[in-house]
């Protein structure tokens, strides 16, 4: 399977649902994703300039090509309202085959 046929997920979290739907409608719109998961509520802990901090965020899943992944990574940074985001790839071993057939026709095939 080439890179422009097989698929990843993005992951990343945002201080907020607000925030995640606009930087999720934008990568869907400019077709870098074929989908975006928003997961609102959830508390993370984590340790920040030295000291343990505690804050609500909202998880995004993003469901793209594989060949889209370091424009979408781009994208996801200049976006992205921490200095810091975590952004992870991950990549399915296995995906329905017209899953993948309807996540390709959605993305872009070169930009």
């Amino acid at each position: 399977m080439t890179e422009d046929a097989a698929m990843i997920v993005i992951y990343t979290t945002l201080p907020s649902e607000e925030d995640a739907q606009k930087l999720g409608s934008a990568l869907v719109e400019e077709k870098l994703a074929a989908c975006v998961n928003i997961l609102p509520g959830m508390v993370s802990i984590y340790r920040w300039q030295g000291a343990v901090e505690n804050g609500n965020e909202a998880v995004m899943l993003v469901k793209t090509r594989k060949s889209l992944k370091v424009q979408v990574m781009r994208e996801i940074s200049a976006r992205h309202p921490y200095t810091v985001p975590a952004i992870l790839v991950f990549e399915p071993s296995d995906v329905a085959a017209s899953y993948l057939e309807w996540l390709c026709n959605q993305t872009a095939t070169s930009r």
